[in-house]
Formats: C-alpha cells, structure tokens, sequence
C-alpha cells in the first residue's frame, strides 16, 4: 500500500513548473472522482463490506468477521461525512481527501480478499491460512495508520462520529492473527498429519476423516465434488506452487472420503427418460459434464485431447498417447495405417483453442496441456510422484471394490459403480488400481442391469478401464466380457450406453490379438454394423472407428463384409469422414469387389472425393484407387463414368494434403491409361466407349 505521507508529497506540480522528463510526452492520467463521488464510493463499499455475511470456510469466518465489524463501524461515519458533503458547497481539504482516497484503496483490498477467498477451495484456503492472516493482519494496520492521519478537526465531523473512527482504529490495531488462527492452524496441522499417514499406508479412521471434513466444511457428496473440481482445476492453473504437492494429495483424499462418508450420487430425477432409444444423450448429462466432440477426443485413449498434434498422416492425437505409440517402436498412423515418411509431431493449436472453449462453455475443468504435462491433467501428471495421492487412489478403489463385492441393490450398486467410473476417469494410476483390485468381473453381470443408470455406469466404468494396457488383458480374459459388451451394443438401454460400448470395442480392438479376436466374434461384428446405420452421429462414429479398426486385419474382412460393412460404411458417407476410411480398408484387403457390387458406390466415394472434410477426400481417393487396381477395368469404368471425375482429381492434386495429393496423382495415371487404350481400341473399331476429356493437367506426366 501506498504510504500515504508518500502520497501527500507526489502532488502534481503546479502550472509552468519544468521538469527534466517534459520533453518527453506523458499521457494525461484519468480524472480523479471528485470529492462527493468519493464519499459516495467509500460509505456504498463499507455498507457491501459490512452487509456480507457469508465466510467460505468455518475456519476463517473469524478473521473475515473482524473486517465486517470495522466496515459497519466505517460504514456509519462515511454515512455522516456524505449528508456534511451533500450540505456543503466546496471540497473537503486537500489531505483529508488524499488520506480517504488511500482509505478507499484498503477498502477495495478488502474487498479483493474476500472475493478471491470465496472462489478458492477450501482445502487451499486452509493450506494458505498463515498467508491471508498476515494479508488481513497488514489491511488492519494500514486503516489503522490511515484513520489516525485523517485530520478529523478539519472535517467538522460530529463528536459520536469522531469516536466511531478512534473505536475502528483501536480495533484495527488490536487485531492479532494469533487470537484467531490458532484453531485453523491446529486444523491445518491435523489435515497435514493425515496426509503423512496415507504415505505411510495407514487408512484413515472414519470418525477423524469425518471431524476435520465437518470443520474444513464439507459435509455432504455434493461440497465434496465440488471442492474436488475446485481443486483440480487450482492445481490446473498452477494457482499455489507451493502447496501443489498438498492439493494433489487432497484431491485423492477427498475422493476416498467421499465414497466412505457420502457414498451417495443423485439419480436422474426422471428414469422414463431413460428408455431405450429414446434419445440421442441421456438425462444422465445433468449429474456430470457432457461428453466431448468426437473430434475432440484422442483415436488412440478416447480421452479429450489436451495437447493435441498432428502426424505426418495429417491426423490429430494426443501429444503423450501418440508418443507412447512411436516409442513402442511403430511408424505408422494409428487411424489409417499408413506408413508415416516422418514421425515429426506439430502442434494443433487451433483444435487446442477449440478444445479449451468447449470446456469453458460446458463447466469442463480444464486441465493444462503444455510440455510439463504433455497431455495429461496437471494433477495426475504430478500425482504419479506423490505418494499420498497413490496411496489414497489405491485404498479408495480398494474400498470401491469391495462395497461392489456386497452390494445388493441396484440402486447401491450404481452408486458405487459411478464412483468407480468417476475413479477410473481421474488417470492412469487410478485405472490400475482399480483393475488391480479386481473390478472388472463385478462389472460384466452389471451389463444386464434393466437399471438404465446401472447399465451405463457400468459400461463406461469398463471404456475407462480398458484405456489401460494391463486392463486390456484382463477385459479380454474375464468370462463373458465381449458376449457383455455386445450385448449393451444391442439392448442397451440409452444411445450414450451404446456408444461406450463401441468405444471399448474400439480400444480393446488396439491390441493386434484381440482386434483378431474381437473381429472372429460375429455378434460383435453385427452389433457395430447396426450402429453404424442407426445411430445418431456420436454413436455412428465410434463404430465406424470401431469397424476401422477391425478392417486392419485380413482375415476379419471376410466376416465385415458379410455382415454388411460396406453398405453402412457406404450409407453413412458424407456424414461420417470415417465411413470412407472404411471403405479404404476394406477394399485394400480383400472387400473391392463386395464395394463395387453396390449400386452407386463408386459415385459417393467420388462425391466425398469433392465435397468431404480433408481426411474424408483423403481416404475416398484411396478407396478408389485400390477398386481400380484391385479391379482394373470395371472399376476404372464406373470411376470415369461419374460426371466431373477429372476435374475432383485435378482439384484435390493442387488442394488436397500431401497424401490425398498421392493418392489424386494415382487416381488421375489410371484413368489417363484406361483413357489412352479405350482410345486406341476405339480406333481399331473395337467398340469401347470413348475417352472422357481430360484436363491439360492430368495428361502432364
């Protein structure tokens, strides 16, 4: 703060007065509010000041209510030095309106403080106690210097008045820290210790878990989530470099406290919404952030992309999955399959940007990216060091686990099931330990559940789970777990429970062994063929990547296409890019001639090939080169019978991404060839149809 003798002596100097800066162009500053505003300003501020009355956190309610009593002591006297300005006619004097400015400055301090403490957590409010004690300790003794200097004789107040001021200084300078901190520091100490125990592998005691809870002010499931996501997102923005380690513990504490204190999770309130097939997103959004964009998420982890970047494919991942993939010693493209010339990783700020406003906009903590973090949230990118957050993790999916072990209910059931979804979802760490105690057969019969919140809980808890390597394995391996999940895909209960179930597909069928396997399962196969034609467009995409998926094995095309792959992939091009990437795979190994036997499909691939996102053109150019050299003449006919064919090609080879670029070139060589030799055999009267034109481009060699 500004001393105010300081201020008493930087007035302005008077006109005509020179200086050695006056050569130099100085801005005119702001106009200062007159005298009258600023009593105004000053009685309206102390009045908010003294009227507030809620304290974040039980244990500063003390020191928050010392700055109430001062403010309605203040808030008094300001209200007679407004009615003596009203009634008079000039300016008060020169250093009593420099000395309540300075007044108005601790004010808004105030102010600022309180605010910032009601937006904070209250784990981290605890954790900085000393810190906003001395904050509040200094804002007490600068009003306290600043009444003292207020030359009260000059101002004609009223005696009552003037002893209100002499009280608020008194009570300023009183103020001690000490005299109120002591009982949070005590807390601080306790909330502390707690976290050295877990360390050491101790369980907390419910009944002190639930004493220090109560104290800090969480009582119930609903504060508990919220300071959860108060927290995540504190460590996220990198609010307190020095409790960091602190924060994450906590925030793994307090999951474990919510699920042995306030197992509980609110139940849509309307479950006939819950119908199958009755929408296309289930009421269950109201309870928890909406899912992403598809876009949005990572091909490889399903996750939402944090720091998203681009391969040489043109394709977009998450930064640390993607990584993973080429350490793990490949170099091709996940979704494509294609080799990749270069395993150079740019970044893709504007999905980024995007990524960031969609959370923004739908109350989605976001979680940093950058090259600390590389992808994953701050939290869970540190809480792999921190013993506390491990250890907490590790004994909330214990307890997790074995409530599910003996819970008879549905409605219990669920519950659980959705703290071991919310469990799995926090990280890597978190789906290990989940798996590890053994969740993944306690799930499967929960497929069946009629309860549609069951159900759904149930089949995203095991999309989260199997995101993990060793999960994966132990999916895979568990009695009736495909059969389950191929089930959902048919008689789930909600479009959402559906989708997750072609989702786990999609990241069971990562692994080479179990994509064969999956894809030998004809149940399976069908199930994602039906969503891929019925869904809506989030559901239709995680099959059809799905399908993508299983297409990269030979010998599972043979069953796609007997169970009427290309015809969904083909209904849903120029809807879903995917579709056409299907198609792609399918005819590169073994599906070319089941693709040309449909009617009009090579038309839509070239329709897609002009009208289609980037990687949509990419993969209908692919798609129609392999028909051609899977089928030489008869697909090259019906490529060249499509009305406009050479100027797509001749587009997307100046337009188009380096592989769709390829891919055109290739295209537009065979359709030249297939053109030169019908020339040729037209001119010895064999009767072929004649040559389309070609545009000078395309007969460049």
């Amino acid at each position: 703060m500004a001393n105010p003798r300081t201020v008493l002596t930087s007035a302005p100097s008077p006109p005509g007065c020179c200086s050695s800066s006056s050569s130099a162009f100085v801005p005119p500053a702001p106009p200062s509010p007159s005298d009258k505003e600023l009593l105004r300003s000053l009685h309206r501020l102390a009045r908010d000041l003294s009227a507030a009355s809620d304290t974040p956190a039980p244990f500063l309610r003390a020191a928050l209510a010392s700055i109430t009593r001062r403010s309605k002591l203040l808030a008094a006297a300001f209200d007679d030095l407004v009615t003596c300005a009203a009634a008079a006619t000039g300016d008060l004097p020169r250093s009593a309106s420099l000395c309540l400015r300075e007044v108005l400055l601790v004010l808004q301090r105030f102010k600022a403080l309180a605010a910032d403490c009601a937006a904070r957590s209250r784990m981290r409010l605890l954790l900085q106690s000393d810190e906003i004690e001395e904050e509040v300790r200094e804002l007490h003794h600068d009003l306290a210097t600043l009444l003292d200097l207020l030359p009260v004789a000059e101002l004609g107040l009223a005696d009552d008045v003037v002893d209100l001021l002499a009280l608020a200084s008194r009570q300023c300078r009183r103020f001690a820290p000490a005299a109120v901190g002591g009982a949070e520091q005590a807390l601080k100490a306790r909330v502390l210790s707690l976290i050295q125990g877990i360390e050491r592998e101790i369980v907390p005691e419910r009944e002190t878990l639930e004493e220090i809870l109560e104290e800090v002010g969480v009582s119930d499931a609903a504060t508990c989530g919220d300071e959860i996501e108060s927290l995540e997102r504190e460590i996220g923005d990198r609010a307190s470099e020095r409790w960091a380690d602190a924060m994450i513990a906590l925030v793994a504490l307090l999951r474990y406290a919510k699920c042995v204190l306030f197992s509980a999770t609110p139940r849509p309130s309307d479950p006939s919404k819950l119908l199958p097939d009755a929408a296309e997103v289930d009421d269950d959004e109201e309870a928890e952030p909406p899912a992403p964009p598809p876009d949005f998420r990572c091909p490889i982890t399903l996750d939402i992309m944090r720091e998203p970047v681009v391969v040489a494919s043109g394709q977009t991942y998450d930064r640390e999955s993607i990584a993973r993939w080429f350490d793990s010693g490949k170099s091709t493209c996940p979704k494509t399959g294609q080799v990749l010339t270069n395993l150079e990783l740019v970044p893709n700020k504007a999905l980024k940007n995007l990524v960031a406003k969609w959370c923004r906009e739908n109350g989605v903590a976001v979680e940093s990216g950058g090259e600390a973090s590389k992808g994953e949230p701050a939290a869970q990118a540190v809480s792999a060091t921190n013993k506390a957050a491990l250890e907490a993790a590790r004994m909330t999916a214990s307890f997790l686990v074995k409530k599910l072990s003996i819970s008879f209910s549905p409605d219990a059931a669920s519950r659980v099931v959705h703290e071991i979804r919310l469990l799995s979802k926090s990280g890597a760490d978190c789906r290990a330990f989940v798996g590890e105690a053994g969740a993944v057969p306690l799930l499967m019969p929960l497929l069946y559940s009629d309860d549609a919140a069951l159900q759904l809980n149930a089949v995203t808890a095991l999309l989260n789970l199997s995101i993990l390597e060793a999960n994966k394995k132990r999916i895979m391996h568990a009695e009736g777990a495909v059969e389950g999940v191929a089930h959902i895909m048919s008689s789930g209960a909600t479009w959402r429970a559906k989708e997750n179930a072609a989702a786990t597909v999609l990241s069971l069928a990562s692994v080479h062994t179990y994509r064969r396997r999956l894809g030998r399962n004809l149940s399976v196969v069908e199930k994602l063929v039906h969503l891929a034609r019925a869904g809506p467009s989030s559901t239709k995409k995680d099959a059809l990547a799905a399908l993508l998926s299983l297409a990269g094995e030979r010998e599972n095309v043979g069953k796609l296409v007997d169970a009427g792959v290309a015809q969904a992939a083909l209904s849903a091009v120029g809807e879903e890019e995917t579709a056409a990437a299907v198609l792609a795979a399918l005819a590169k190994r073994g599906g070319a001639e089941a693709i040309v036997s449909i009617d009009g499909a090579v038309a839509r691939l070239v329709a897609e090939m002009r009208r289609g996102t980037e990687w949509g053109r990419e993969n209908a150019t692919a798609a129609l080169v392999l028909l051609c050299r899977r089928l030489g003449a008869r697909a090259v006919m019906q490529v060249m019978a499509v009305p406009g064919v050479e100027w797509a090609i001749w587009e997307l080879m100046g337009t188009g991404t380096e592989r769709a670029r390829r891919k055109a070139a290739s295209l537009g060589r065979i359709c030249r060839r297939w053109a030169a030799a019908s020339a040729a055999d037209g001119e010895r009267g064999s009767g072929c149809p004649a040559a389309s034109v070609v545009p000078p481009a395309m007969m460049a060699s």
